[in-house]
């Protein structure tokens, strides 16, 4: 049984289980303060009854909110990881339903997206299982480091029900650069 509760900076003490995973992108301190700062209500942490932290999520809003021809404000998924031992019980569908919710009914997104490697297949599958499609494809999104290749990202989205006509999430057929991305 797991308690989705907001993020705090403490939590970056303890959450090794996490993010001490092949599968988990870590960052450093400061971009979890900045996220907590900036949009407190997108971060949460997922704990079970003993106070271990089981998995956590990352979001941030983007876009232009008042600019309706656009229909670019939307919610971002930055990260959502569950500890290896906690997944495949639904978790991780917990987290990106409660991002969705609040980009519905607090800020009145028109999509949500996400990044993903497209190696990592088992998310891929997951998101497209919540309703998420790969939108288009940004060509060496992901730096390999000194030792290896860069890799690319999917851009999913899944619409939210501001989009009536699903027109933020009608797949581009051409790949683009990271410095074409219209958010970083």
């Amino acid at each position: 049984m797991a308690t989705i509760r907001p993020f705090n900076m403490f939590d970056c003490l303890k959450f090794n289980n996490i993010n001490l995973d092949l599968l988990t992108e870590t960052f450093y301190t400061n971009f979890y303060g900045q996220y907590l700062s900036k949009w407190p209500e997108y971060c949460v942490i997922a704990e079970n009854t003993v106070s271990m932290l089981q998995g956590y999520l990352l979001g941030k809003v983007e876009g232009d909110k008042h600019d309706e021809t656009k229909k670019n404000w939307h919610g971002h998924v930055s990260a959502v990881t569950v500890a290896p031992q906690f997944r495949r019980q639904g978790l991780a569908r917990s987290l990106m339903d409660y991002l969705e919710e609040v980009t519905v009914k607090r800020h009145n997104g028109f999509f949500v997206d996400l990044f993903v490697r497209p190696s990592n297949e088992v998310a891929i599958n997951m998101y497209k299982s919540l309703g998420y499609i790969v939108y288009r494809t940004v060509l060496k999104y992901y730096s390999g480091g000194a030792d290896s290749d860069d890799e690319d990202s999917y851009d999913m989205r899944k619409a939210m029900p501001r989009d009536t006509g699903k027109v933020t999430v009608v797949p581009l057929e051409k790949p683009i650069q990271p410095h074409e991305l219209e958010f970083h």
